[in-house]
């Protein structure tokens, strides 16, 4: 029985995260945090990227059209990086690795490679299951920059505080992600 209500409790913790960020932070998402790693990045090698600038709302400018934008928010973002979101996202990863060390499941050795249901459809290979799914998070990642946010930010932030644009994202996104689910796997 224990097993049966672990979703449960899942979504009531998921949940009141989520809220609780919203009434003490902001919602959450993350996928802008690529966007400022990019930046750190970039930053790294071209000090003409980001540059201090009284006239800009957030302090600072930058020579990238998209960093610059809303006053150069991510530009200020990029040269003081120690904020609530990109720490939050490099928790994500973090709690990943704990939740894993300390009470993940431990999977065999030909499920680390792929899942039972990717083998049975695509074979063992390891390098074309790694090279496909890093395919998959650039695309990904690429929606949700062109969506204007990723699906914590759209369907888990923006649903709970129902926003019909997020409504209308989670439709595309489960209309689109179910029937190919389906052409990929099968239907078993």
């Amino acid at each position: 029985m224990t097993g049966q209500l672990d979703w449960l409790k899942g979504g009531i913790a998921l949940g009141l995260t989520f809220l609780l960020a919203v009434i003490l932070v902001k919602p959450i998402g993350v996928s802008t945090q690529f966007v400022i790693l990019d930046g750190l990045i970039w930053n790294t090698f071209s000090k003409e990227l980001i540059r201090p600038d009284s006239t800009a709302k957030s302090g600072y400018a930058s020579s990238n059209a998209y960093l610059d934008k809303s006053g150069g928010k991510y530009a200020a973002n990029i040269k003081n990086p120690a904020n609530y979101s990109f720490i939050f996202a490099l928790s994500m990863i973090l709690g990943g690795i704990l939740s894993r060390l300390l009470a993940g499941p431990t999977p065999s050795a030909r499920d680390r490679v792929a899942p039972a249901s990717w083998r049975r459809r695509f074979g063992d290979k390891s390098g074309r299951r790694y090279a496909l799914a890093f395919v998959g998070g650039v695309l990904v990642l690429i929606g949700a920059r062109l969506a204007g946010g990723c699906t914590s930010g759209h369907m888990m932030s923006g649903m709970m505080q129902t926003s019909v644009s997020c409504y209308l994202f989670a439709l595309g996104a489960f209309m689109a992600g179910i029937p190919l689910a389906i052409i990929i796997y099968g239907r078993k």
